[in-house]
């Protein structure tokens, strides 16, 4: 027989597969078999998984560039004051501020005009 079987567990919905094993759950903390974790044998869980995905170097080489790359994207973030990566303080100071020459072809108020400000 070529193919996959339309037969067992695997084959089902998805949804009804999380309906069965979530019966099976409850029954076995109902039951009192359900494993639960010390903290101990979850600390050495989590070291197998760490050292058997930190053997593909290629995985572990992508997943620090990302984050170099995001560190830095935030860095430029925070130098900025929290404008966009492409958008410098400077340019956004250039829009706000009208430039010198304007300023110098404009007579200054008189006195009375700034005490009316």
């Amino acid at each position: 027989m070529t193919g996959k079987s339309r037969r067992g567990f695997a084959s089902m919905d998805p949804a009804r597969q999380r309906e069965i094993a979530s019966r099976g759950g409850r029954a076995a903390h109902e039951k009192g078999t359900a494993h639960e974790w010390s903290r101990d044998e979850a600390r050495v869980a989590g070291r197998k998984g760490g050292e058997v995905v930190s053997r593909d170097r290629e995985h572990m080489s992508m997943i620090g560039r990302e984050g170099g790359e995001a560190r830095g994207r935030n860095n430029a973030r925070a130098r900025n004051g929290g404008l966009a990566d492409r958008e410098s303080a400077m340019e956004v100071a250039r829009d706000a501020v009208p430039s010198n020459e304007s300023l110098r072809s404009q007579p200054l108020p008189s006195r009375e005009d700034r005490a009316t400000v």
